[in-house]
């Protein structure tokens, strides 16, 4: 009888805990890591997306919405880059825990300094975002600053475990920060590399690294190529020779692939975030990775 009722405490402890965990829904692969790194077992994290998927472009499916619809926090990189889908997932989830304006609603963008803000907004442009360049998480050190943020952002959601978010980002805070140092060194040979991009993905990785962007294969974010400009990208190339080629795991590689074809330059297929690659499952995972891939492609 005394065993029984021991067990029975253990079932009830662990089906309490479960019921209490702060339930996360993060929008991309990226955010979901870093709530998990800083929340382990006070937090249960759903993501929306996964790193093969365009984040610009996911369907506001009935299992996002049920999703949603029991979040207590909701993380997304913001800049408009769910502008297309979950609005209408906040609209349709009606929790109000996670609306705009609640701390439930926590968004990874507005804690850095946003890159590539348009002088003028105009649909011709293509996918351009009035607030900037949303693919922050391409910069480590962006990581860090989202941390911080975020760390107090649970804190707050969840006051019980404030102690626990906190020493949890002081040790990501450390070990990043060693991380960092590493990745820095490593990457001394890809200073001032010429690139082409497939797409606007990577201005943050290039200002981080030194690599120097000098064409863009979309003629506009979210434009695909015409046969005109990709002749315009072959005459730049000859002007000014680049050494590598840049694409994300989830994008059509085809642009990229014909670039090599003509060129001979080496395409460099990157993770982008965490889950884009076998080397990738993990945050510290997805640098060691993007490291390793250009490193290896310029030899």
């Amino acid at each position: 009888m005394k065993s029984h009722r021991h067990w029975l405490g253990i079932i009830a402890l662990l089906v309490t805990s479960r019921a209490f965990a702060l339930q996360v829904f993060a929008c991309e692969p990226e955010w979901a890591a870093l709530a998990q790194e800083l929340g382990a077992e006070r937090v249960a994290v759903f993501s929306a997306t996964t790193a093969l998927q365009d984040p610009h472009r996911i369907e506001a499916r009935p299992s996002l919405i049920a999703k949603l619809r029991q979040a207590d926090l909701l993380i997304c990189t913001g800049a408009d880059l769910e502008a297309g889908w979950l609005p209408m997932l906040l609209r349709k989830a009606a929790n109000m825990r996670v609306q705009p304006g609640r701390p439930g609603h926590f968004l990874a963008a507005g804690q850095v300094t946003l890159k590539d803000v348009p002088a003028r907004l105009d649909r011709a442009d293509g996918d351009v975002h009035a607030a900037g360049n949303p693919h922050i998480q391409t910069d480590p050190r962006n990581i860090a600053r989202v941390a911080a943020a975020l760390a107090a952002r649970l804190a707050e959601v969840d006051p019980a475990g404030a102690a626990v978010y906190a020493q949890r980002q002081a040790a990501f805070a450390r070990d990043w920060d060693v991380a960092l140092r590493r990745w820095e060194a490593q990457a001394a040979p890809l200073r001032g590399v010429p690139v082409v991009v497939q797409h606007k993905s990577w201005v943050y990785l290039l200002d981080w690294l030194g690599l120097v962007e000098v064409a863009a294969l979309e003629p506009r974010p979210g434009v695909p190529p015409s046969s005109g400009h990709l002749a315009a990208v072959l005459a730049t190339l000859r002007a000014q020779p680049a050494r590598l080629v840049l694409h994300a795991a989830y994008q059509d590689a085809r642009s990229s692939d014909w670039l090599v074809q003509q060129t001979g330059i080496v395409a460099v297929e990157l993770p982008f975030t965490v889950g884009g690659s076998a080397g990738a499952q993990d945050l510290q995972g997805l640098f060691d990775d993007t490291l390793a891939r250009l490193l290896g492609a310029l030899q």
